[in-house]
């Protein structure tokens, strides 16, 4: 571990380093508590970080993968405006640091009160020590359908109402109007103010706690900032300098994007080069008509998660994990869209097909490390009218490890978030869950196998609007080294198969059903048979 030059001993750069990841969980808990919206309080829909004053993350909350890898966009994005203490920016842009615009962003200084050291502080002394982040799923942002999450649309603009970095609070008092502008173009505007309201919150703990570690630990605190982007950066390249160097190719593609059924291709490249790692989507589509582009950010944040899922689980998640790993992506391709491309489904299913390919062309690399295919889909299903929104994602099959079987009924890949309990759920909209069950047999056999997905079947009691974003009904998540792929998923509505994405009016009483996919398996399965099989004959032990 390098400190030196921070003048912190190990035991103390460890112990300030659990104190900020501290901080930035407590920033989510203030978050979830706060919260209305069942999509943050029960399926925890947000992700919270620390930044430091150069907007470098230094801590975060263990939340969502596609959160929190394009957080640091978000950030550059404000501190391009200039913030001063006691404000905090609001953004969605997926062109200017958001990801898709459901996911709302406050950015906040942290400028705790130091005014007993004041006099001894320089005039250009900057008071802004580091930057708080929320981000956090709203269940509607308006657009041409409820949930804000339409299979068909075209433009950004029918997606919802999109904000560039805005000041939502200054000196600490919200600016209404602003507000009240946000709220004007969305449905159920109480909810969201209520959600809004528990991100300023959970910023607020943020400046509250780093008073606190300032006053704890001083000079030393602001020196952890640098030491643990530093100390993660260094493990990270000492994981690189074990792979094997080369350059590894695969590709996969998206099925349609809401507009067309038609295959979209995904290419990758990645060279590792010592303790550096380049990807390189050249040869990927160009951007579509419909909802599956990815804005950059999300494409890096994909790219993040492999790299932390085949380097040390123990390295702690920050600036510094990213410093080796470059990516890129042609301008106007569907992982680097040019505006008004619409990109809902890129944030939510794109990011999952560019987790599986880059996990693909790595499994010659880092095969011990790299998984079979998982579900590859979030499985989006949204159902609302004007006066609510109801968004979940569902579970699936994760693909087996070359140690393990794989997990069944879990979200993989780019999100971390829990399910809405069926208590909660019936609660809070007119639905009503019909079927929650594990979907036997779709995993993909192997010495080790693929996880199940699951069946959730909803019946709507209203008259509302129905979308489904999903993948992995045509092309099944990949076995690997030998073992079967996982089944595809199904989609219904009252008992007809839908295609992957679609919006559509439903009457009260319509059936809603996501299958959803199985893991592949990993390894020969008749190696899993064989490993099986009791000893018989003379000297076999009962």
């Amino acid at each position: 571990m390098s400190t030196q030059t921070h003048d912190l001993d190990p035991v103390e750069l460890e112990i300030l380093r659990n104190q900020l990841e501290s901080v930035a969980e407590e920033m989510g808990q203030v978050l979830i508590r706060g919260a209305y919206s069942p999509n943050i309080t029960e399926r925890r829909d947000c992700s919270t970080a620390l930044f430091d004053a150069d907007g470098r993350m230094v801590a975060q909350a263990e939340h969502i993968p596609v959160h929190l890898g394009a957080m640091p966009e978000a950030v550059d994005a404000v501190l391009d405006h200039d913030p001063e203490p006691g404000d905090v920016y609001v953004l969605n842009d997926p062109f200017a640091g958001g990801t898709h615009l459901p996911d709302i962003t406050l950015v906040s200084p942290i400028a705790p009160d130091t005014t007993e050291s004041d006099a001894d502080a320089s005039e250009d002394t900057d008071p802004i020590l580091g930057y708080a982040v929320s981000r956090a799923h709203h269940a509607d942002v308006g657009g041409m359908a409820p949930g804000s999450m339409p299979a068909g649309a075209r433009d950004i603009q029918q997606e919802g109402l999109r904000i560039p970095p805005t000041k939502l609070v200054a000196d600490g008092a919200v600016d209404e109007e602003v507000e009240s502008l946000l709220l004007a173009n969305v449905r159920n505007p109480d909810e969201r103010r209520a959600d809004l309201r528990a991100q300023i919150a959970a910023n607020e703990r943020a400046e509250v706690r780093i008073a606190d570690l300032l006053a704890d630990h001083g000079d030393s605190l602001l020196a952890a900032f640098e030491a643990v982007v530093d100390y993660s950066r260094e493990r990270v390249e000492a994981e690189l300098r074990d792979l094997p160097d080369g350059t590894y190719r695969a590709s996969d593609v998206m099925e349609g994007d809401g507009v067309t059924d038609e295959d979209i291709p995904i290419e990758v490249t990645v060279t590792v080069d010592g303790a550096t790692v380049d990807v390189d989507f050249s040869g990927t589509a160009e951007q579509v008509a419909g909802n599956v582009n990815a804005p950059l950010t999300v494409a890096k944040s994909a790219v993040y998660f492999v790299i932390r899922c085949i380097t040390n689980p123990e390295i702690p998640p920050n600036h510094g994990c990213y410093e080796p790993v470059s990516v890129s992506a042609p301008e106007g391709s569907l992982l680097n869209p040019d505006p008004p491309a619409a990109v809902v489904g890129g944030n939510v299913e794109t990011s999952q097909r560019v987790t599986d390919v880059v996990f693909a062309a790595l499994a010659a690399a880092a095969p011990e490390r790299v998984p079979a295919g998982g579900q590859g889909t979030m499985n989006n299903v949204v159902v609302g009218d004007a006066d609510f929104a109801y968004y979940e994602t569902v579970g699936g099959g994760a693909g087996a490890n070359p140690d393990s079987d794989g997990l069944s009924g879990v979200q993989v890949g780019m999100t971390n978030t829990l399910n809405t309990p069926v208590e909660a759920l019936e609660a809070a909209y007119p639905l009503r869950v019909e079927r929650y069950a594990l979907r036997e047999d779709s995993d993909g056999a192997g010495r080790h196998r693929g996880g199940d997905g699951l069946v959730r079947s909803i019946r709507v009691e209203t008259d509302a609007t129905v979308s489904l974003l999903t993948e992995r009904r045509r092309h099944p998540p990949r076995g690997i080294a030998g073992g079967d792929d996982g089944r595809v998923g199904i989609n219904r509505i009252d008992g007809e198969h839908v295609r992957s994405k679609v919006t559509r009016e439903v009457d009260a009483g319509t059936t809603v059903t996501v299958e959803t996919p199985g893991g592949g398996g990993h390894g020969d399965p008749a190696a899993s048979e064989a490993s099986r099989e009791t000893p018989t004959g003379d000297g076999a032990e009962s």
